[in-house]
């Protein structure tokens, strides 16, 4: 994994605060490293004051899942236009 960036770390804190044990913020974290998925699970948690945990690992799962689809959804474009500009040029030969 990669480390974690200023705002993963950012919601590390907020996790405390609330008053998630330090493990489960470490893992939440260690899983959203990225300012995307840590901004959407502070946006999650800003409409709460306290969820279960179980909600929060979901909420992490959805989000992971999202950022999934997402970097598929980019890869197929990328190679949508490849195969377009393939079909348009022509092999080189």
């Amino acid at each position: 994994m990669k480390p974690r960036t200023a705002k993963s770390m950012e919601l590390y804190d907020v996790m405390l605060k609330r008053g998630y044990l330090k493990e489960f913020c470490e893992q939440i974290t260690l899983n959203l490293n990225t300012d995307w998925t840590a901004t959407r699970m502070l946006g999650y948690l800003s409409h709460y004051n306290k969820l279960p945990m179980e909600e929060v690992a979901d909420e992490m799962l959805a989000i992971l899942s999202d950022r999934k689809r997402i970097m598929q959804k980019h890869e197929i474009e990328e190679t949508n236009m490849k195969w377009n500009q393939l079909m348009m040029q022509g092999f080189d030969e």
